[in-house]
């Protein structure tokens, strides 16, 4: 069974966007995958169906809204944003005055979409300075630090990609970000039942809570089951 630490650490973190690249799926594939994974064993760790505002008069009728995340924006947007949406390129002091929240690109199907580890530490470090919440989009496919294809195309690009345990650790330690988002080792990493660690640094359950409630709340991914079973194959999320 899996950890306590796990369990908070990955609840609802997952967005589906099964409708951007690199997957771009059709409208019906999308919502197909979607369903099942919400009938499936890590339903727990699946966050909401992420849909173009242009695109979510396609969705069926029978998916609740609740579930649906259209509340993401680019700057040219922000004048007609929803309360609590995320923003991606707008300075984080902006966005606090407006009483929104922070969006990251983590990276994209080209190399140069994906942002430095010193790039992605300041953004976390001033969303929290600001008291700003955030989410991280794109590139976030693995949970560590690696070197992989880009896209599922046959002669994909290859480049080193950002991951998304990586990511959210470093929001939970931001004194050791730069060091937490540079990690590839995953025998530098540990869960257990009171709390996460990265080497020897550690974060309780309880401010695992905090974070993924108050701070760092989700990442989309146009895979679900490429993360999770990379979690399976690091022996850090288990069949209950």
């Amino acid at each position: 069974m899996s950890t306590q630490s796990i369990r908070v650490l990955l609840d609802r973190l997952i967005d589906y966007a099964g409708l951007f690249p690199p997957a771009a799926l059709s409208m019906q594939d999308a919502v197909r995958n979607y369903a099942r994974y919400r009938d499936g064993e890590f339903v727990w760790a699946l966050g909401k169906f992420v849909v173009p505002a242009a695109r979510a008069k396609e969705v069926p009728a029978e998916f609740p809204l609740s579930i649906l995340g259209i509340d993401e924006v680019k700057a040219d947007e922000i004048d007609r944003a929803a309360p609590d949406a995320f923003v991606e390129g707008v300075d984080v002091d902006e966005i606090k005055r407006r009483g929104l929240r922070a969006k990251i690109r983590t990276g994209g199907v080209t190399i140069d979409a994906f942002p430095s580890v010193n790039d992605v530490a300041a953004f976390l470090r001033k969303c929290k300075a600001a008291g700003v919440a955030f989410k991280a989009t794109a590139g976030l496919h693995h949970p560590l630090r690696c070197v992989k294809a880009l896209t599922y195309e046959p002669n994909a690009p290859i480049g080193t990609m950002h991951g998304f345990v990586n990511v959210f650790l470093a929001a939970a330690m931001l004194d050791h970000a730069d060091a937490i988002l540079a990690e590839s080792d995953p025998r530098a990493f540990a869960f257990d039942d009171d709390g996460a660690s990265w080497r020897d640094q550690r974060v309780s359950v309880d401010d695992l809570v905090r974070l993924r409630t108050e701070f760092a709340i989700s990442f989309g991914s146009c895979s679900f089951e490429e993360p999770i079973g990379d979690l399976k194959e690091l022996g850090w999320l288990s069949s209950s």
